[in-house]
């Protein structure tokens, strides 16, 4: 890499520009990114906006053409934004961006979800908050005629997607909706007082709560009534859509035969180590079963109460930090920082926020607690924590945001792929256990476990989306939707519940899932390829490998590769 004091260059403007009117034309994403000044904006969701996000990733392409690199950091530049952005004007002209709809990342759970990672810390903060939630029936309506046109152009996700979609509409528009409970809860207490200036903005969340209400009651209703009696029987979306999803999510062209063979040899690899390891919990000859069994029931293993949970999660996550700044990664000052917090859904998801571009705005790692579950197992989620936090997504978002004297706006926040994030987090998850931080058998089955879940996505994914063939442990044949139930639950040591949000997440967002585990694969064939070039007599760096990868930002898996080549 390059000295920190580099000077920016015409490709570094060319990205910024392209940043400051994606924040114009997506609030959410400036939201996100943590970039100030459209807080209070909810943003246009109709086809003509995305035709206008189209055309500005075409004009910045233009430009880039014109563009000769000035040092290393531009050349990747070039490689990522021409990658992500063809890739985005890809997915525009298939009309993906119009069909948008699924049960875990679509604008139906953006909408709500964007009020999670906003301030609350002032009155100008709930301001913001109340100007988007009266917003909310604007975006709703651009949002279903984005999916009308392309239900006329016969662009409709599955039915299963339609009705899992109605079902979480149908709860956001509730007298108990989160936009009730958000708008009258504690947090606005704390800084709304009893002023006239005060009672006006507690006057427009009230009204906001309201129209989030309305524009969700609205949205069910669409899809209900609208969009249900177009909606496809088949999950499966078939080769051409699935190729260009995965390259998406990986920033790779992968041999998707090949991997999935290979993630069957994977999942069998692993279920074969967790015996190994099962045997070491519960005796000889036990099952992995018998050995969750006796892990479950070690009462030094248990967590009883989300705040048990909370306090557990972030004592993990400082050890981690601590023990691994200055020995195997030199971790920036404000990553030092990562807050843990219970998130106020109750999907059963954990998941990890970046911190805002001037740290105002902390990393954190959410676990959305389901509905009545009290009871936590530390062993099956140590590995978790590692995932969301250090050296997983929390150290690989935070290395990118503090990389402002060296990487433009584009490339330390607004890219991200998901091969490179979810890989490099399941990287870490490895790394962890090769570092010596999961040798308690139980920590390692968690993280077997853990692994487990990302093979069997690889084949259940590629599988069903392309009728690849099934093994005669599971029908034969080709594999469908129906075959893969059984598959999964065999595969995944969760809740009933969780599962089958996984299966319908899987069928609903292509391409997405098997990203952790082939972005893994995909970073280790990157970290050998290095190691290999290590000459004769010389030991490879570990160490210097990661802060240079981490240190490029969030990128395509091929322009990984061409950059620590």
């Amino acid at each position: 890499m390059v000295s920190p004091t580099r000077t920016p260059t015409a490709i570094d403007a060319v990205a910024d520009d392209y940043v400051t009117r994606l924040t114009e034309l997506v609030p959410l994403s400036a939201t996100a990114m943590g970039l100030p000044g459209h807080d209070h904006e909810i943003g246009d969701l109709s086809p003509a906006r995305h035709g206008e996000v189209a055309q500005a990733g075409r004009e910045v392409l233009a430009k880039l053409d014109g563009l000769e690199p000035a040092d290393d950091v531009d050349r990747v530049t070039l490689s990522a934004m021409r990658e992500r952005i063809g890739l985005d004007l890809e997915l525009h002209d298939a009309g993906e961006n119009l069909r948008n709809l699924n049960n875990i990342e679509s604008p139906v759970q953006q909408l709500r979800d964007v009020f999670d990672i906003m301030a609350t810390d002032s009155v100008e903060a709930w301001e913001n908050i109340a100007s988007r939630l009266n917003g909310l029936p604007g975006a709703v309506d651009g949002y279903i005629e984005s999916l009308t046109e392309a239900a006329a152009q016969g662009n409709v996700a599955a039915i299963r997607q339609v009705r899992e979609c109605v079902a979480q509409a149908r709860e956001l528009a509730a007298p108990d909706s989160f936009f009730v409970s958000f708008t009258r809860g504690q947090a606005v207490d704390d800084v709304l007082d009893e002023s006239a200036a005060c009672s006006l903005v507690r006057k427009e969340l009230e009204h906001g709560a309201a129209a989030g209400r309305a524009a969700y009651a609205k949205l069910a209703d669409f899809l209900e009534r609208d969009l249900a009696p177009q909606a496809p029987e088949n999950d499966a979306v078939g080769r051409e859509r699935y190729a260009l999803w995965s390259r998406y999510f990986l920033g790779a062209k992968v041999d998707l035969e090949e991997t999935y063979q290979w993630g069957l040899e994977e999942l069998a690899r692993i279920v074969a180590e967790q015996e190994s390891v099962a045997a070491t919990i519960a005796g000889p000859g036990a099952t992995v079963e018998e050995a969750v069994a006796a892990l479950d029931a070690d009462p030094a293993r248990k967590l009883l109460g989300t705040p048990a949970l909370k306090a557990w999660m972030q004592e993990t996550s400082d050890a981690a930090i601590t023990a691994l700044n200055g020995t195997h990664f030199d971790v920036p000052e404000p990553v030092l920082n990562l807050e843990c917090m219970i998130a106020p859904t109750q999907s059963g998801g954990i998941y990890y926020t970046p911190p805002s571009d001037d740290w105002s705005r902390p990393g954190r790692m959410w676990w959305a607690v389901p509905q009545g579950v009290t009871e936590f197992n530390t062993w099956r989620e140590k590995t978790t924590v590692y995932h969301e936090g250090v050296p997983g997504h929390h150290l690989q978002c935070g290395q990118a945001v503090f990389a402002r004297e060296t990487l433009n706006s584009w490339r330390r926040l607004a890219c991200w792929v998901s091969g490179h994030g979810e890989g490099w987090a399941l990287y870490a998850e490895r790394l962890m256990a090769e570092l010596g931080y999961m040798e308690d058998p139980g920590d390692r089955l968690g993280m077997l476990d853990a692994q487990r879940l990302r093979a069997a996505r690889v084949v259940f994914d590629i599988g069903v989306h392309l009728g690849m063939p099934a093994p005669e442990q599971w029908g034969g044949g080709t594999w469908t939707a129906e075959k893969a139930w059984p598959f999964l639950k065999a595969n995944v040591n969760m809740p009933e519940s969780f599962i089958r949000f996984e299966f319908n997440r899987y069928l609903g967002w292509p391409g997405q899932a098997p990203s952790y585990k082939v972005g893994q694969r995909l970073w280790e064939q990157t970290r050998d390829a290095a190691k290999a070039a290590v000459p004769a007599g010389q030991e490879f760096d570990a160490k210097a490998f990661h802060a240079r990868a981490l240190n490029l930002g969030s990128v395509g898996l091929d322009t990984l590769r061409e950059a620590l080549a």
